[in-house]
This record gives C-alpha cells, sequence and structure tokens, in this order.
C-alpha cells in the first residue's frame, strides 16, 4: 500500500489463458541499428564474418556505402522486439521457417509486428502447472517497408490457473519446416563474390562435399547474457531475474546460444558470407550463464548459386552442446548459409 492507495503492477505480461489467435502485439519500438549496436554484438560473440568486419571490402562486394548489420544481431533484434507476448516464457521451443530477405546496413531502421497464429495447451502432467504453447509469426520490415525477415518462434507460456483447461489444441501446421530451394537461391544477394574470394584460401563453396562433419575445437564460455537481452529490448523475464526462471538460476537467452553457434560457424568456413535461411532450429535443452558451448557441424547439401559468380548455398546441420559433467545437447540448428 501506498499513501492510503493500492500499489499497482505496472506493464503486467499476458497468461496462456490471454492469447487468442490472431492477437497483434506491434505496438513495439522501431530500432535504427548503429555501429554500436555491432561492436557490442563483436565483443559478445567475436564473430569473423568478414562484411560485417571490413567496412571496404563489404563496399566493394555489397555496391553500398554503408556497413553491414552481422546478421546473427539482426534476428537477436527481431527475436527481442517479438517478445512483448511471451514476457512470462518458461523457454522459447523452436524457430521455423526463417529467411533473411533484404541485407540490414547500419542506419537502417527495423520494425518489428508479431502475431498469434496458434495455440496448444500441454498435456496435464502431476506435480506440474498448466502451460501451454503460443504459435508467433514475426515480420520485419526496414524504413523502405521492405520486408527484412520473416519467420516463426513457439514460446512456452504459463497458466495464470495452474489447473487450467483452455481446449486450445492447434496442430500448428502453419509454421513451415522447410524452404523450397528456388525460394532460397532467390534470396542469394547479386553482389560482387570474386571480391569477397579474393585472397582466401577458402574452403570455398566448391570445395565442399556433401556428408563432411566437422567438430569445431575451439569453444566459448556464455558470459554477459543479460547484457544481449537488454541490447535487443527482449522483455523475457527469465532471462534477467533468476526467481522468474523454472530452474532456479537465470536461462540464459536462445538467441544467445544461435549467436555464439554462428560465431564458431565462422571460424570453420572463413569463406562464410551469411546465413540465409532457418529451416527449423531447436533449442532441446537450456543454457546458463558460464556453460562451455562446442559445435559441430555436417553438410547435408549444396545448392550452387550458377547466377552469382561461383557462390551457393550449404544446407547445414548445427548441434551445439553444453561441456558439463555430461556433454548435453542445447542446439539443434538446420539452416542455409550462403559461402563463396
Amino acid at each position: 500500500m501506498s499513501g492510503g492507495q493500492p500499489l499497482l503492477v505496472g506493464g503486467q505480461a499476458p497468461w496462456f489463458e490471454d492469447f487468442a489467435v490472431g492477437d497483434d502485439f506491434s505496438d513495439v519500438p522501431s530500432v535504427t541499428l548503429t555501429d554500436a549496436h555491432g561492436a557490442i554484438h563483436q565483443a559478445l560473440f567475436g564473430d569473423r564474418l568478414r562484411l560485417p568486419l571490413d567496412h571496404g571490402l563489404a563496399r566493394r562486394v555489397t555496391g553500398q556505402p554503408a556497413a553491414l548489420v552481422n546478421p546473427s544481431m539482426v534476428c537477436n533484434m527481431a527475436i527481442g522486439l517479438s517478445t512483448i507476448p511471451s514476457q512470462r516464457v518458461l523457454g522459447n521451443l523452436f524457430y521455423r521457417g526463417l529467411t533473411l530477405r533484404q541485407p540490414v546496413f547500419v542506419g537502417d531502421t527495423l520494425t518489428t509486428t508479431t502475431k498469434v497464429v496458434g495455440l496448444r495447451q500441454n498435456k496435464a502432467r502431476e506435480g506440474r502447472p498448466a502451460s501451454g504453447m503460443v504459435a508467433l509469426e514475426i515480420h520485419v520490415t526496414n524504413q523502405r517497408h521492405e520486408t527484412v525477415m520473416l519467420f516463426w518462434r513457439c514460446p512456452m507460456i504459463p497458466c495464470r490457473d495452474p489447473a487450467a483447461n483452455t481446449g486450445h489444441n492447434d496442430d500448428f501446421s502453419n509454421m513451415p519446416e522447410s524452404i523450397a530451394p528456388a525460394e532460397l537461391l532467390a534470396l542469394v544477394p547479386d553482389w560482387q563474390y570474386a571480391d569477397f574470394r579474393q585472397g582466401l584460401r577458402g574452403p570455398h563453396f566448391a570445395d565442399l562435399s556433401v556428408g563432411s562433419q566437422y567438430q569445431i575445437e575451439a569453444r566459448d564460455t556464455v558470459t554477459l547474457a543479460p547484457e544481449l537481452v537488454r541490447l535487443t529490448l527482449n522483455m523475457a523475464m527469465t532471462h534477467t531475474d533468476a526467481s522468474r526462471s523454472v530452474y532456479g538460476q537465470r536461462l540464459v537467452y536462445g538467441g544467445h546460444t544461435i549467436a555464439m553457434a554462428a560465431a564458431q560457424l565462422s571460424r570453420l568456413l572463413p569463406t562464410l558470407v551469411s546465413p540465409l535461411g532457418w529451416f527449423k532450429c531447436d533449442h532441446v535443452a537450456p543454457v546458463f550463464e558460464q556453460d562451455i558451448l562446442e559445435t559441430h557441424v555436417g553438410i547435408e547439401g549444396l545448392l550452387p548459386a550458377s547466377h552469382r559468380q561461383g557462390a551457393g548455398l550449404a544446407l547445414l546441420h548445427v548441434q551445439t552442446y553444453a561441456c558439463r559433467a555430461e556433454q548435453t545437447k542445447v542446439l539443434d540448428w538446420h539452416l542455409a548459409a550462403l559461402l563463396a
């Protein structure tokens, strides 16, 4: 109580019972990406993608005067801006059908809209409070109203009533797990890939073989996880407040794990230009601060972009493990990566 008046709780977040298909959560700030965003992202992950790091090379390859923003930074910002409906999240389960449709340059302004496209309550289990899965469609545009990114994700949200029975049982088939090869190849930018390859020893796209498997030796320790959450305006309480986590400690934001795996991938493949699509990306176990992450990569397919000077798409299966007393797989990610 304060001054005889009841204390009000501001910014209350929705419970699972509060959602309906069609709900629109678009009242979020637009964000102009700056050099500062890139610098903080680089300090967190040490990503070796060349175009965001080398502005002169980026100008020669892309033909644009502005520096390229690391795609992992773009993805993390888009995910963070989609978290109004998932503030109470117990864990984000997966992403589906993500496509990077326009490159993002420093100075671009991103606007994110988030809509509920499906609801499914989890099966009741003795001793476990009721919860459900919320299918979200996220659409990101730039200041020219061009689609930069489109994807789906699925957070698990608790019910207000621990014994709730909402009856929600959507099949989630509207979240695609595949992206057609023609659609992927259409995403390959019309850039100067010969300039990108100059002086690089490889492996280049032409050197890759389907079936190759790699274990990336250099591992990374997860640090500064809440800082990325704040940078990307992520509102999920479990990432900054241990008392709101079902694990008794802060849950590391899933985008942090993905960005770390992407940074490790950039060490394995120095001719990596950019990820262009995520078929599916599953968080299969939680990640915590100070976890040491190790990534394994398999090449599942190759799509030559014959119209783009020898560049092509490698279809990769990325599996990331937390190296604890027992090694635990935490990320299972299928993606299409552009290499030159």
